[in-house]
């Protein structure tokens, strides 16, 4: 019968880290901003380990190269997103509003057991994150400089922090805890081998990225109040080692990641500025490159909706509804890529309230094509509550549920129309098929057929009398520990509108939609129940939804 056209399948395996930022039903992003109201859309970015460098030193095989991702370049980027900064969400009003988290990643090999600082010219070798740690004991203790931790001399090192102005930059940094510290004397400690690293090679785009992440993470561990060095400074300094690593290797995925995180973050200090919105442009602008060269990055497509929702609260009015459709369209590859990216899905949910709002004050655009005001906030309560079944110890989640749980069609979690065939027979003639109504809750997708009525006659009064047939008829019933897969598709033989067919293990089950984006809705939710089903979280969704 019809064929199914499978969606492109991004495949991004690693979960993604957790945290979250929220307002609005606020998006997550990857980065550590405080969120609205959000699936997990904070922006995720890497962090340092915490242990003190003692610790870290006598650990630093057994650490995950997460804990060391700012001073590495062998993690993989699924590996580095994995460590996130959770960021608290503050409920506003009723909106919801993006997490985020950034997630800066690494580039890295599978096999890759040790972070490791990989420099590539042939006289340079290999040096590992627990080979500068015991350096910076050497330095500091009574031992004996071990020369064979580093390629390069101590006097090389020290002149080229002396006459770098990012050097100058790390080195006044000051940090109040002990901790805070020590890990910022790690952080220095590599940045002088990556400045002597390009004193000797000015080409050495590996080094360049790796200097890049150390001011980025080094801007972390400055306060919003400092002025000399300020974080803007640091940021700033990080977008230019980046901008000279991607001149040098147009192809460095994880630069262009980084740096647009970085770009984000400064446009976050400007506020609703015409210099913010210039930023965040440059933001989306990075995101774009990063993900044209790693399609199947979740973590990339999600940060790029985050920023293109920021962008939408600048831009003039009559551009904000484009921003935001494009925002929405990024949200929803990223889960197509990773089903249980709830990060993203929540964040979907934030940008979905948020047009619903405007919407709603604004009366559409009048083009007839808008989706009601009803319908947006239904959808937005949909992948809200999909977050908070995967998620349902985030507290983010859990505020922004009670604020649009209201909003769905209770006791089910979705409920619409879909033209399908008579049952057992998905050949029937196009003239057989029916547009009816679906409903879909945590076990099954359920076709529900009114009782047809027919007239019986006239009752003693005169007045024609109807009765309702009780005829039972066969629907369309999916049960969902049934599904196999669900993908969208298209063939001749299908009546006209979006296909969609649900592979089940007795067989294909075709359906249509009215519109590709009411396709969208559906494709999405019946997905997003089977992921939970499989997370075996089932007994959540059927918390929120029947209780």
């Amino acid at each position: 019968m019809a064929d199914t056209v499978e969606e492109p399948q991004l495949h991004n395996g690693t979960a993604s880290s957790e945290s979250q930022t929220d307002q609005h039903p606020t998006s997550e992003s990857l980065s550590g901003d405080d969120p609205k109201l959000t699936d997990e859309i904070p922006e995720m970015k890497p962090e340092l380990t915490d242990a003190k460098v003692e610790e870290v030193q006598s650990e630093a095989n057994d650490l995950k190269p997460e804990e060391l991702q700012p001073v590495v370049i062998d993690a993989k980027p699924e590996e580095v997103q994995t460590v996130v900064i959770d960021a608290k969400p503050e409920l506003t009003h009723v909106n919801l509003s993006p997490e985020e988290n950034q997630i800066r990643s690494t580039e890295g090999d599978q096999g890759t057991s040790q972070p490791v600082m990989k420099k590539e010219d042939e006289g340079n070798r290999t040096f590992t994150m627990r080979e500068l740690l015991s350096e910076l004991k050497s330095d500091e203790g009574d031992g004996t400089p071990r020369s064979t931790v580093s390629p390069y001399s101590r006097e090389s090192a020290s002149q080229a922090a002396e006459n770098n102005p990012a050097m100058d930059l790390i080195n006044r940094i000051q940090v109040n805890d002990e901790e805070g510290r020590s890990r910022q004397r790690v952080l220095a400690f590599a940045a002088r081998k990556y400045a002597s690293s390009i004193e000797r090679n000015p080409d050495d785009h590996d080094a360049l990225y790796n200097w890049a992440l150390i001011l980025q993470e080094s801007a972390d561990n400055v306060s919003a109040d400092s002025v000399s060095p300020s974080k803007d400074d640091l940021l700033e300094e990080a977008c230019k080692k980046y901008d000279e690593a991607t001149r040098l290797c147009p192809t460095l995925y994880d630069a262009y990641y980084n740096w647009a995180i970085a770009i984000s973050d400064r446009a976050k200090m400007r506020g609703r500025t015409k210099e913010a919105e210039e930023l965040w442009e440059q933001a989306t602008n990075n995101y774009e490159k990063a993900v044209q060269l790693n399609w199947n990055s979740s973590q990339a497509l999600n940060n790029w909706g985050l920023a293109l929702q920021e962008l939408s609260q600048i831009v003039p009015a009559r551009e904000k509804e484009k921003v935001v459709r494009t925002a929405i369209s990024k949200f929803r590859a990223a889960i197509r890529l990773q089903f249980d990216f709830h990060r993203a899905i929540y964040n979907l949910g934030t940008v979905l309230y948020g047009l619903a709002e405007d919407t709603l004050r604004t009366g559409g655009s009048g083009n007839g094509k808008d989706i009601p005001p009803g319908e947006l906030y239904s959808q937005s309560a949909i992948y809200i509550a999909a977050a908070h079944s995967l998620k349902p110890s985030y507290s983010v989640y859990s505020s922004a549920l009670r604020l649009v749980r209201s909003m769905l069609p209770l006791p089910h979690l979705k409920v619409g129309y879909l033209t399908a065939p008579p049952v057992g027979n998905s050949l029937a003639p196009h003239s057989d098929w029916k547009r009816t109504e679906f409903e879909l809750n945590h076990e099954r997708l359920l076709q529900v057929l009114k009782p047809e009525a027919r007239e019986m006659g006239r009752n003693l009064s005169g007045k024609a009398e109807t009765m309702s047939t009780n005829v039972e008829k066969k629907t369309v019933k999916v049960n969902i520990t049934e599904i196999v897969s669900v993908t969208t598709c298209a063939d001749l033989t299908l009546p006209p509108g979006a296909g969609l067919c649900i592979d089940t293990v007795h067989g294909p089950v075709y359906l249509v939609a009215d519109s590709w984006e009411s396709l969208d809705g559906w494709l999405d939710a019946i997905r997003l129940v089977y992921t939970i089903y499989a997370r075996g979280k089932s007994d959540v969704l059927a918390g929120i939804i029947t209780a």
